[in-house]
């Protein structure tokens, strides 16, 4: 068992520095003791002020540093295949940030190269199953509380989207998370994806359709609606509505104290998904130390990530056809059963 995890951090971007952030002041059990960017004075930048931490501009000078013993990789996903191979040979603790990989054959031979060296090595970055608010309805579906839960209702609205944000974007960096949280819920497969384009805003830049209303069903027949709106201009808000048997319940949606004064009333919508889930990060990162230093993975599993790129393959299909797409899913090997 290893007394801490001595990670490095590949990415040194948005996400990558965000996390460095954590592990160096709010994570116990680990520390930074690399960073890799393929720009050197970002990796650098990075390292400022944590004692030891070296910047690098390859991933696998990284993984052969002997004093590295886990890594996060937090890198564009068309990068993440070649690291996470590496990664598993190496036999250390991995977090992935979402996507695992950016198709469902390159994730599957991440599967696959997990399956044979014969335990769970990769934990990936679907964060949201770490929100208090979504383990409390995690909980009560589990618990059957409400009965039987029989549909979801999801609302992730952006306030405005980045250059180069294209249509297929919106499901596969967007609605890929709730791919995984309606599995994270059920506990089952989606088995079919269907996208309705309906009127467009204004605010969309050329070649994007926006919004979009995703249709899904699970294995047992759970159906769950996204509206996946990414330039609604007023903040971002990310919202689920359950229905079950005998009760409805709801989270996510406006935070912080709802006030009454001078004739108006109001709260609060995060501005990202920073601030949404800052929470929630911190809760994960800790989850995957804890896990590691036991051997172990304390989330999503590379299947989970695997079967979600399935479903946004699926999903960029049924933009393009506006018919029921059935998602394709090889048998699930014991290792995840």
């Amino acid at each position: 068992m290893t007394e801490s995890l001595r990670v490095a951090v590949i990415g040194a971007g948005r996400m990558g520095a965000d996390h460095i952030q954590r592990l160096n002041t709010r994570i116990h059990g680990a520390e930074v003791a690399a960073v890799v960017d393929v720009d050197l004075a970002r990796a650098q930048a990075a390292i400022e002020g944590i004692p030891g931490a070296v910047a690098l501009a390859d991933a696998g000078e990284a993984l052969n540093n002997g004093d590295v013993n886990a890594v996060l990789i937090a890198t564009p996903g068309f990068l993440h295949e070649d690291i996470l191979l590496k990664a598993i040979a190496k036999d250390i603790p991995i977090l992935c940030e979402k996507p695992l990989t950016p198709d469902a054959e390159s994730s599957l031979k991440i599967v696959e190269a997990e399956v044979a060296l014969g335990h769970k090595r990769v934990q990936v970055g679907f964060m949201r199953r770490f929100d208090a608010e979504y383990a409390s309805l995690g909980k009560i579906i589990r618990d059957h509380e409400l009965g039987e839960l029989l549909m979801l209702h999801h609302q992730h609205r952006n306030p405005t989207t980045p250059p180069g944000f294209t249509n297929e974007m919106l499901i596969n960096d967007s609605v890929v998370h709730e791919f995984d949280a309606i599995r994270f819920f059920t506990g089952e497969e989606i088995t079919s994806v269907q996208v309705r384009m309906g009127k467009a805003t204004k605010n969309a830049p050329a070649g994007q359709h926006d919004p979009q209303h995703v249709l899904i069903e699970t294995e047992s027949g759970v159906l769950a609606d996204v509206e996946i709106y990414v330039n609604a201009r007023f903040g971002y808000e990310v919202a689920t509505q359950a229905s079950f048997e005998d009760g409805i319940v709801s989270i996510g949606g406006d935070k912080g104290p709802y006030t009454r004064s001078a004739g108006r009333w109001g709260g609060n919508v995060t501005p990202g998904f920073e601030e949404r889930f800052g929470a929630a990060y911190d809760v994960e990162i800790q989850a995957w130390v804890d896990a590691a230093l036991e051997g172990g993975i304390g989330g999503p599993t590379a299947w989970d990530g695997y079967a979600t790129a399935a479903c946004c393959e699926a999903g960029v299909e049924a933009q393009k056809n506006g018919e029921k797409v059935a998602v394709k899913l090889a048998a699930k090997p014991d290792l995840y059963n």
